[in-house]
């Protein structure tokens, strides 16, 4: 019999794609959470892995001591701020996500959205829908712009090399000099320093308690009128008032926004009514290709972790 693993509702349109779940299937027997939850003590005792999918199943203490041969929370992001980490692994549960898969997918993301953002690609598809066309509306150039970048790790070296391909300058902040950088970069320990030069800003870093809501109103206030600014790491780096602030008094020209706080925002959510502002449903890692990838190094650290292998080949340990 396959080990038994529990996940997200299999849904092609709200929750996990059949994508997901024919390739959890070669190696599993699958339990889908809607169908756990109406029975979870015939499960229980039987599940080796959770797999959660956009924090999908919530994982607390009360449901890892209902699984006495749970080995491993092995989450389908590269993102993990959704698992409370030292609570699981005290329980001598194994704890991993999937980065690396999704850096070029989330990159080319970013400047998609800065693309659209300089272009008024948004604004300009409803005006032709409405046949309303200016003679005189212009964008920006993102060629030959500086890109400001917060946050060099995997995702915003892939960031940065797409920019220079458009013949952008890049700056970026992050929590130290990196030295083996093998594109040109300049470095500002401070980001309050950076900020003025920068025509794009671009936040990559991931959710910690340090980045938590950690760029505010006087951030924006530092940036040019004209500059356009852009989130594909999480919501919660924002202080999600301040960019509503900024944007209502044209402290900067634009946002695109991959992720929010919270994630649907509701739909009366004030950021939805500004002109100057592009939403969409976090999906920096929505390929094909990618979200396969994903699945596919989940599925690996599982079965590395049920076979008690000493590495996984992506183990969270913070």
């Amino acid at each position: 019999m396959l080990p038994k693993i529990l996940t997200h509702t299999f849904d092609n349109d709200e929750a996990l794609p059949d994508l997901f779940k024919n390739e959890m299937e070669k190696h599993f027997q699958v339990i889908p959470y809607d169908e756990y939850l109406k029975s979870p003590e015939t499960h229980d005792k039987d599940i080796v892995a959770i797999l959660p999918w956009f924090a999908t199943p919530k994982v607390d203490s009360e449901m890892i001591d209902r699984m006495p041969n749970l080995k491993i929370v092995s989450t389908i992001s590269a993102g993990y701020n959704h698992l409370n980490v030292p609570m699981i692994r005290s329980k001598n549960i194994r704890v991993s996500n999937t980065p690396g898969v999704l850096n070029e997918s989330t990159a080319e993301q970013g400047i998609t959205l800065m693309l659209a953002a300089a272009r008024n690609t948004i604004i300009g598809a409803e005006m032709a829908k409405n046949e309303d066309w200016p003679k005189n509306f212009m964008g920006t150039q993102f060629s030959g712009s500086t890109v400001g970048i917060i946050g060099m790790g995997r995702i915003g070296l892939s960031l940065a090399k797409k920019s220079i391909g458009f013949g952008c300058k890049i700056m970026y902040n992050n929590r130290r000099e990196r030295t083996d950088l093998d594109i040109e970069a300049e470095y500002f320990a401070n980001l309050d320093e950076m900020l003025p030069k920068c025509d794009f800003v671009c936040v990559v870093c991931a959710l910690t308690s340090e980045t938590a809501q950690f760029i505010k109103y006087k951030h924006f206030k530092l940036m040019k009128k004209t500059s356009i600014f852009c989130n594909i790491s999480r919501g919660g780096t924002v202080q999600q008032d301040d960019l509503l602030k900024a944007l209502e008094e044209k402290e900067i020209h634009m946002a695109a926004l991959d992720v929010t706080s919270p994630e649907p925002l509701p739909k009366c959510h004030p950021l939805y009514q500004c002109k100057n502002c592009i939403i969409v449903p976090h999906w920096g890692s929505a390929t094909t290709q990618t979200r396969l990838s994903m699945v596919q190094l989940a599925i690996r650290n599982v079965l590395q972790a049920i076979n008690n292998e000493k590495e996984l080949e992506s183990e969270v340990f913070e």
